[in-house]
């Protein structure tokens, strides 16, 4: 149904489909608790449920992005604790605030794959995405003017000023995962847009591929960015994409649903005119 709309081509019962949708995933219990393996789906189960359209009045709506929202500031959160390297790196608790938690410190989260595919192995990349994923739910559901969802927000502006390098404290795909969070930051998206994407674009390979990110959230950021620069990086990851397609459609075994429909999207937005 996605791709479909992606493509401008609705089928006549999706709306019953979307209802159907709905339903379903309402009636699917997720397991509840404040750890990696519970979280990471209730956080994908709001984004799925904005995706069909649904408000976050609605009862099936509300609860989830309910039990979201609970996540932040809890123990365990990427911004808490502080050592002399995390200090360094402002990147403790006496420098940024309003990050949402995967799971208690003293349970281990890495590795841990997102949706999307992406596998982030070191523990506090795992936390910070996992956070940023939680941001871009609490922001589709409008919750940008509640205190914690921006502070949230001026924490990742202000670590944003480190992404110059993806090989320092910061790995580029955990700088993909931040980008992508602003990314749908829409008060800010004008001057931001611009400067996130050349962060992207400047770690760009000679193929199109970043060598430090993984592909499909890199591209995932750059749809989100949606700027003339984005949208000439993913013309210019076209190649490298076809390269990954298998003859059914897919790219790859890992997270194929959501692979293809990242792969979709960058192929309509390349053949569109700037």
């Amino acid at each position: 149904m996605l791709a479909r709309r992606a493509l401008g081509r609705p089928a006549t019962d999706d709306d019953s489909l979307i209802r159907h949708l709905i339903e379903e995933l309402e009636n699917d219990e997720l397991a509840e608790g404040n750890t990696a393996g519970a979280v990471v789906p209730i956080i994908w189960r709001a984004h799925e449920l904005f995706d069909l359209g649904c408000e976050v009045d609605q009862p099936e709506c509300g609860r989830i992005i309910a039990q979201v929202l609970a996540l932040q500031e809890q123990p365990g959160a990427f911004s808490h604790g502080c050592s002399r390297t995390r200090h360094t790196h402002r990147v403790c608790e006496h420098f940024i605030s309003g990050f949402f938690s995967p799971a208690p410190p003293e349970h281990r989260v890495a590795p841990l794959m997102l949706p999307t595919g992406k596998v982030f192995r070191a523990e506090p990349a795992a936390r910070f995405a996992v956070s940023c994923l939680a941001f871009r739910a609490a922001l589709r559901g409008h919750f940008d003017n509640r205190a914690h969802v921006e502070r949230h927000l001026i924490s990742l502006v202000e670590l944003s000023k480190q992404w110059t390098r993806w090989d320092d404290y910061f790995g580029g795909d955990a700088i993909v995962a931040g980008i992508h969070a602003l990314a749908c930051v829409a008060k800010l998206r004008d001057g931001l847009a611009q400067k996130l994407a050349g962060m992207i674009t400047s770690q760009q390979a000679p193929d199109g591929t970043w060598p430090r990110a993984d592909l499909f959230a890199t591209l995932d950021a750059l749809l989100a960015l949606g700027t003339p620069e984005a949208q000439s990086a993913v013309r210019r990851a076209v190649p490298a994409l076809m390269e990954r397609q298998r003859m059914d459609g897919s790219f790859g075994s890992t997270a194929q649903q959501e692979r293809a429909l990242i792969a979709l999207k960058a192929l309509i937005w390349a053949e569109q005119d700037g």
